[in-house]
């Protein structure tokens, strides 16, 4: 049975391999721009994970590029031309690092950011009220007259322990369930998301299946490794079985697009709001002949609904933030998650 854990280690594991045949690959190579351009181009053709998805013709990115490359251009000329080369994946999580830069794909942040389903001062002024309480990286409240539990949690990049989890559900044993707000979430530590999935009643039922690039054919990947929970007796089997409902926007990306892929497992929790900003493949890493750096998705997740969610986890619930809400300082999806906990 293989758990998150377990493929991550697998992932771990190819991922040094590769680097040892980058280090032996690029001692043959002249650390020039165009060796440099053509070495990114080729990495990406062989183990990028979603041409398909994207919609991505890389063999017309490179009639489009290559020309643009000569020996006798300067590090910042090639600098724009490869980091231009590799927006046209639109994916987050491909970058190229030089000493003096580092590229990203602007539409996909502008989009998380443009598209925020969350307003945080009305959520600090009204939720998170003064008095409220932070245990470790998780802010949270009681709400809606003491009965519901209101979590804020701002990034997986913030570690989660058992301790905070056990603090927080005595601290609202008695309320009728919890709110979980991952809007503008972007993201961290996948290894948070098996703490947070601990709280719940965790039998080993299917979670997501993953795949890991594993040849020079854009169709080349390994099989399909199911995903599966796993008890980790972090609690006991004191699992918390009220409804749960988790907050996601378009900021929610990376692990928190995991995490809302893995709630789909479990009967107690449901996705409110707009949909995740996806990034549910696992980037590779390495290095250029000229010492830059690179990053790019080379695996891909499927749901137990067999889509692929990587442009984004659709909620159980699509709810928008209101501008007539917002102005008079109620957050409406808020709201509507606490609707949704007490009518079950």
């Amino acid at each position: 049975m293989k758990t998150l854990r377990h493929i991550t280690t697998l992932v771990l594991a190819f991922l040094t391999m590769a680097s040892c045949q980058r280090a032996f690959m690029e001692k043959e190579l002249e650390p020039n721009p165009v060796n440099t351009f053509d070495y990114l181009w080729n990495k990406v053709n062989q183990q990028y994970a979603f041409f398909d998805l994207k919609g991505v013709n890389w063999e017309e990115v490179y009639q489009t590029y290559r020309p643009l490359v000569s020996n006798d251009i300067d590090d910042d000329s090639l600098f724009c031309i490869m980091g231009a080369m590799l927006n046209t994946l639109q994916d987050g999580h491909t970058n190229l690092i030089a000493p003096f830069d580092v590229s990203r794909n602007d539409s996909v942040y502008y989009r998380m950011v443009a598209e925020k389903n969350i307003n945080s001062d009305v959520v600090a002024l009204n939720y998170l009220t003064i008095g409220h309480h932070t245990t470790g990286s998780l802010a949270h409240n009681a709400i809606r007259n003491g009965q519901i539990g209101y979590i804020r949690y701002s990034s997986f990049m913030n570690p989660v322990s058992a301790y905070d989890l056990r603090y927080i559900l005595n601290r609202y044993q008695h309320c009728n369930g919890l709110i979980l707000d991952m809007r503008q979430n972007g993201g961290g530590s996948i290894a948070n998301i098996w703490t947070l999935l601990s709280l719940f009643d965790n039998h080993g039922q299917e979670l997501y299946a993953t795949q890991i690039k594993s040849g020079p054919g854009h169709d080349d990947f390994t099989q399909l490794e199911t995903v599966h929970a796993a008890d980790t007796g972090l609690f006991g089997h004191d699992y918390y079985r009220k409804p749960v409902a988790v907050l996601i926007d378009r900021g929610s990306y990376s692990a928190t697009s995991f995490f809302a892929v893995c709630t789909q497992a479990y009967d107690n929790i449901a996705l409110i709001g707009d949909f995740t900003g996806g990034g549910l493949g696992l980037p590779n890493g390495g290095e250029l002949p000229n010492g830059w750096h690179y990053r790019f998705s080379i695996t891909r997740t499927i749901a137990n609904d067999g889509g692929n969610y990587e442009n984004g986890v659709s909620p159980d619930y699509r709810i928008l933030l209101s501008p007539e809400a917002t102005a008079a300082g109620v957050d409406n999806v808020i709201e509507f998650a606490c609707d949704w906990i007490q009518g079950h």
